[in-house]
């Protein structure tokens, strides 16, 4: 049984399967098999080009909707008027279903302020369209600024984290506003077997370097969403919740993050919090 996180009104199961880079038959196997296998919270956005997939998938599964905490994500392309509502129709559309549980801002955009999308953001969530919305990428003083616009509860911040990025002030503030944190790219991209680190605290705990950054980010108060689709990671993924890591071992951990250890890196980032 997964453990859920709970903020603001919204219950986030702990882990979550990511979806970016899963395309047609690959991705609908991927969130059949997952939910089959226990996960009950699923990642995609307009971005990944696979909303129609994941629906199906979900279909597919036989799993009532009503367990499954399924977000999708406005890109920074479309937050302006007309272009924000267009957006979050058509992935309601795509996915087959009449509401998402969370909704995010994929990526603030320098061109277009929060003044102007927040207040839709808020409207998607009293019209049905979402259950709760957050943000994405979002900076502490973008967030300051989301909150001060919104009139519903900014319950979620997603954002890049994995042993190689320093994510400590973020996670600070984010737990001091009641924020939750889903951390994306939380294996770093292949950086993380054969890390001499976690190599030695996973033979320590009879698991793999992967299961022990995944449950480093869960003692971090984060929910990773780890891409896979492959039947035997994605149940490896799902077994990080019956040990824990030591104080001391949590301080090698954290000692691993780099100064330009962030992976993603579009144009449109926000200057990130030291």
């Amino acid at each position: 049984m997964v453990p859920i996180v709970e903020v603001k009104g919204a219950r986030i199961p702990a882990i979550g399967l990511g979806t970016m880079t899963l395309k047609g038959d690959v991705c609908v196997e991927a969130v059949n098999a997952a939910l089959k296998m226990g996960y009950r919270h699923l990642d995609t956005a307009v971005f990944y080009g696979n909303e129609a997939e994941v629906g199906e998938g979900i279909r597919k599964s036989g799993v009532s909707r009503d367990e499954i905490f399924l977000t999708t994500k406005v890109p920074h392309s479309d937050l302006a008027p007309g272009d924000f509502e267009a957006s979050v129709e058509g992935s309601l559309k795509r996915l087959g279903l009449p509401h998402v549980d969370l909704l995010l801002i994929h990526w603030p955009n320098p061109d277009i302020p929060p003044p102007v999308y927040i207040p839709a953001l808020c409207k998607a969530k009293r019209s049905g369209q979402t259950r709760h919305i957050g943000v994405a990428n979002f900076t502490i003083s973008l967030l300051e600024e989301a909150e001060a616009l919104a009139d519903e509860p900014i319950v979620n911040n997603q954002i890049e984290t994995h042993p190689f990025v320093d994510h400590r002030t973020i996670l600070a503030y984010c737990k001091g506003r009641g924020i939750s944190v889903t951390g994306y790219c939380p294996l770093g991209r292949g950086r993380i077997p054969g890390n001499a680190v976690l190599e030695r605290i996973a033979k320590t705990h009879g698991k793999t370097e992967a299961q022990i950054a995944l449950r480093f980010l869960v003692q971090e108060g984060v929910v990773p969403i780890p891409r896979t689709a492959t039947p035997e990671k994605l149940k490896a993924n799902l077994d990080i919740f019956g040990f824990m890591l030591a104080d001391s071992e949590m301080t090698d951990i954290r000692r691993l993050a780099e100064p330009e250890g962030r992976i993603v890196k579009p144009p449109q980032s926000p200057k990130w919090d030291s």
